[in-house]
């Protein structure tokens, strides 16, 4: 698999955010790490990024699965992009104010016409696990 270089990622993320849509929600996000099929970035959660009980917002750490995982597709030798198929995000733990969370996805298998993808977002200081989750992308023409 090839891989962009980290700026590359980093132009295309920021491409991204500077659109009027919905990924603007990412612009607290950073990128550590890159390699082919995978992502490492880090986001300090703020008051913005949190629901009524003053936690990280489900729909956030959605986001945070379909679009860190689509940038991990977007990092391989085929970087097709395409639609989401199938998502599936497990809960386990919160993230409060000032905690900064780390999210890794890894592209899993990628075939002709679909990628899988994991994330994890962790608590950067005491690596315990805030949810995980599964991505299935149908890829479009290279």
């Amino acid at each position: 698999m090839a891989s962009m270089p980290l700026n590359s990622l980093k132009q295309l993320v920021k491409a991204m955010l500077d659109t009027p849509g919905f990924d603007r929600v990412l612009s607290k996000v950073n990128i550590l790490s890159a390699s082919p099929g995978k992502l490492v970035c880090e986001m300090r959660v703020e008051e913005e990024h949190t629901n009524r009980g003053g936690t990280l917002h489900g729909g956030l750490t959605a986001t945070l699965v379909d679009v860190i995982s689509t940038v991990a597709i977007l990092n391989t030798e085929r970087a097709a992009p395409g639609v989401s198929v199938d998502m599936n995000i497990t809960y386990m733990s919160a993230a409060k104010i000032g905690e900064d969370v780390l999210i890794t996805a890894q592209v899993l298998k990628q075939g002709r016409t679909l990628a899988f993808a994991s994330v994890d977002l962790t608590n950067k200081a005491t690596g315990k696990i805030i949810a995980q989750g599964r991505h299935t992308k149908h890829l479009g023409s290279s």
